[in-house]
């Protein structure tokens, strides 16, 4: 009975938008490996459509330099939405000036890995936005 409890529980899905197909994959497969549901885009405009058409995922991985509307845009929308303004976004860029972690803080970004980050980086980010920081001393 136990076993079939567990298959009822729903898998956390999550969003990947990243134009770059090998790190699309990448991330794709790291999300995989936390027994993730993963659905991927490589562009701005797709990642609002998957959104809108979509049930929320649980978390968003997102670029902010993609083709037809930047991650900053997808981030704003996604705030302005009344379904998706709890949704974690991650965002993962090359840009590594404080300015523009900071604009994405504005817009609504949940975190900021700059690429290339490491595997337990972004593990640990993800586990972060999805299941909140680890308690210390072993208490919950």
């Amino acid at each position: 009975m136990a076993a079939q409890a567990k298959d009822t529980k729903r898998r956390r899905t999550a969003l990947v938008v990243e134009d770059d197909p090998t790190l699309r994959q990448y991330v794709r497969r790291l999300l995989e490996g936390l027994d993730m549901e993963v659905a991927e885009v490589a562009e701005g405009r797709a990642a609002i459509v998957h959104v809108a058409i979509h049930h929320p995922p649980d978390i968003v991985c997102l670029d902010l330099m993609l083709p037809e509307l930047s991650g900053y845009e997808v981030c704003e929308y996604m705030r302005s939405e009344a379904k998706l303004q709890s949704v974690p976004i991650l965002i993962m860029s090359a840009r590594a000036l404080p300015q523009d972690r900071a604009y994405a803080e504005q817009v609504g970004a949940s975190t900021y890995l700059v690429k290339p980050f490491r595997r337990d980086d972004f593990n640990a980010a993800v586990a972060r936005l999805l299941d909140g920081p680890p308690a210390e001393d072993g208490h919950p």
